[in-house]
C-alpha cells in the first residue's frame, strides 16, 4: 500500500485566525454529530483497564472536534463507570499547530477535558494516508474538514487554482486520480485501526450536480486578484503557475469506489451516505445587516486560514516568512473587496459519511 511522501494540508499562518474562521465549517457539523452520537450509542465498548479510544483525524487547533467528542463521551458515560478511562487520539499531520490544539483543549469553554476528569487528551503528528494507532484498538473516529486535502499536488492547475474550475483535461485527471488512491488509503488504514464494531465518521466537501466542489465565487475572486498582483510586479508568472489548492470534493461513487463490487473493504463497510448543502453562514448575516464589508472580510479571512498558506507555499525562496505574510495580507484585502463588490451566496456542498467494521465472530 502506498505511503504518502508529501503531506499538503495546509496548516494556519494564524492559530487564531484559523480557530474563529472554523466557524463557518461549523454549519455542517450538526448533522455529522447527529451521526456520531448514534455511534456512541452502539459501539461495543472494551472492558477496564483497557481505556476507550477515540481518534480525531484532521483535528487542526481542535475547534471542530470540541462538541462531537464532548457529545459522544457524554453518551459513552451513560454506558460506562465514571472512572473508566477514555483516550482521544487527535491527530494531524507533524507541522500543524499544535500548541494551539492543545491549548484549544484546555482554554475552550466547550473542551471535553473540563468535563470529565478520567478522558485524557493525545496527539499523533503523521499523516492519515497512513497508519497512525494501532490496529484494532480506536471505538469511535471522527474527521471533519480534512480529507477533500489531497496528500500532495498531483500537477500544477494551468487556468486556476482549484481543479473543479480548470479546463485542463490532464490536470482534472491527475487530481481525480489522486483523490481516488487518497480516499482509498484513508479507508483502508482506518480499517485496520478501528476496534471490530468501531465506527468512523467523515464529514468532508461533496460536489455540485456539476461535479465542482462549490465555494465558485471565492476561488474565482482568488484567481482574479492573482493575476492582477502579475500584472503588477507584486508576483512572478512562475510563482502564480504554481499556486494550486490540493483540495477536491468527492461525489457518491467516489465514495464508494473502494468498496466496490461486495460492499465491504478491510472489514468496513458504509452504514451511512449522504450528500447535503451546508449554510453559508456569512450569506445568512449579510442577508440580516446588509454589510458588504463585512460579508467579504469574513470569506476573505476564511480563506486566508484555509488555503492562502498553500498557495504562499509557491513562492519563491527567499525570506519567506515576512514575503509570505505581506502576500496573505494583499490577497485577504484583495479578495475581500471582489466579494464585497458584489456579494454572492457561497455553495457549500458537503458529505457525511459513516463507516462501520464488522464485528469478529463469537
Amino acid at each position: 500500500m502506498r505511503e504518502s511522501s508529501i503531506v499538503v494540508r495546509p496548516q494556519p499562518m494564524d492559530s487564531a485566525t484559523y480557530t474563529a474562521s472554523s466557524r463557518l465549517q461549523a454549519a455542517g457539523l450538526r448533522p455529522a454529530i447527529t451521526l456520531f452520537e448514534e455511534a456512541a450509542r452502539t459501539v461495543p465498548l472494551p472492558k477496564t483497564p483497557q481505556p476507550i479510544a477515540i481518534a480525531d483525524y484532521g483535528a487542526a487547533t481542535g475547534y471542530n472536534s470540541l462538541l462531537p467528542i464532548g457529545a459522544a463521551i457524554g453518551i459513552i458515560r451513560r454506558r460506562t463507570r465514571p472512572d473508566h478511562a477514555i483516550l482521544v487520539a487527535h491527530t494531524d499531520v507533524a507541522d500543524n499547530d499544535f500548541t494551539a490544539l492543545f491549548t484549544t483543549l484546555t482554554e475552550d469553554h466547550d473542551s471535553y477535558l473540563k468535563a470529565d476528569p478520567a478522558t485524557f487528551a493525545s496527539a499523533v503528528g503523521r499523516s492519515f494516508y497512513q497508519q497512525i494507532l494501532p490496529s484494532d484498538s480506536i471505538v469511535l473516529g471522527w474527521s471533519s474538514w480534512a480529507v477533500h486535502w489531497l496528500s500532495r499536488i498531483p500537477m500544477p492547475i494551468p487556468d486556476h487554482v482549484q481543479i473543479s474550475y480548470s479546463a485542463d483535461d490532464e490536470a482534472r485527471q491527475a487530481y481525480a486520480r489522486q483523490a481516488a488512491e487518497d480516499w482509498h488509503e484513508f479507508v483502508a488504514f482506518r480499517g485496520r485501526e478501528l476496534a471490530p464494531g468501531g465506527r468512523l465518521v467523515v464529514l468532508t466537501v461533496g460536489v455540485e450536480p456539476d461535479g465542482s466542489s462549490g465555494f465558485k465565487a471565492a476561488f474565482d475572486a482568488i484567481v482574479a486578484a492573482l493575476r492582477q498582483f502579475v500584472d503588477d510586479g507584486l508576483l512572478s508568472a512562475g510563482e502564480a503557475r504554481r499556486m494550486s489548492i490540493p483540495s477536491i470534493g468527492r461525489e457518491e461513487k467516489d465514495f464508494r469506489a473502494p468498496f466496490a463490487p461486495s460492499g465491504r473493504f478491510e472489514g468496513l463497510s458504509i452504514e451511512h451516505l449522504e450528500l447535503f448543502k451546508a449554510e453559508d453562514r456569512f450569506w445568512a448575516q449579510f442577508q440580516v445587516d446588509g454589510d458588504a464589508r463585512a460579508f467579504g472580510a469574513n470569506w476573505a479571512a476564511f480563506l486566508r486560514a484555509s488555503v492562502f498558506p498553500t498557495l504562499a507555499a509557491a513562492l519563491d525562496p527567499g525570506p519567506i516568512e515576512e514575503r509570505a505574510t505581506q502576500f496573505a495580507d494583499r490577497l485577504e484585502a484583495a479578495v475581500a473587496a471582489r466579494l464585497a463588490a458584489a456579494p454572492e451566496q457561497m455553495s457549500i456542498p458537503l458529505a457525511k459519511v459513516v463507516l462501520v467494521k464488522r464485528r469478529t465472530s463469537t
